[in-house]
């Protein structure tokens, strides 16, 4: 399963390249200052979820600890959910996703947090 989790985590940090790339690119002249910031706020979130992910498969393939896949399964889901509704937000979605936002975020936090006191008991 690590190695699953390390190309995971790769995966998302080249799709938050091209997310940063396709903003500042392909989105520069059609979206506001404003949303322009949410969009590079997601990418942003994106790319620490992956590089969380890739560190989580590298310590389960060293260590081979239950807590490693739990935190990687929370950064995974909370960056979708984050950097979705951002994303979203960004090209003018309704309003109300930014209630479901922080739910992304604070998963992504339990991620972290699972992540270091999995690696902390090793």
């Amino acid at each position: 399963m690590a190695q699953n989790w390390i190309a995971l985590g790769a995966l998302w940090c080249a799709l938050s390249v091209v997310a940063g790339a396709f903003g500042a690119h392909g989105l520069k002249t059609r979206l506001d200052i404003e949303a322009l910031a949410l969009w590079e706020t997601a990418a942003r979130y994106f790319m620490y979820a992956g590089f969380g992910i890739v560190l989580n498969g590298m310590a389960a393939w060293q260590q081979g600890r239950q807590g490693f896949d739990t935190a990687a399964v929370c950064l995974v889901a909370g960056s979708l959910i984050f950097s979705g509704t951002v994303a979203v937000l960004a090209l003018g979605g309704p309003r109300w996703l930014g209630a479901v936002t922080p739910i992304g975020g604070l998963l992504m936090i339990v991620g972290f947090v699972v992540f270091g006191w999995t690696a902390w008991r090793a």
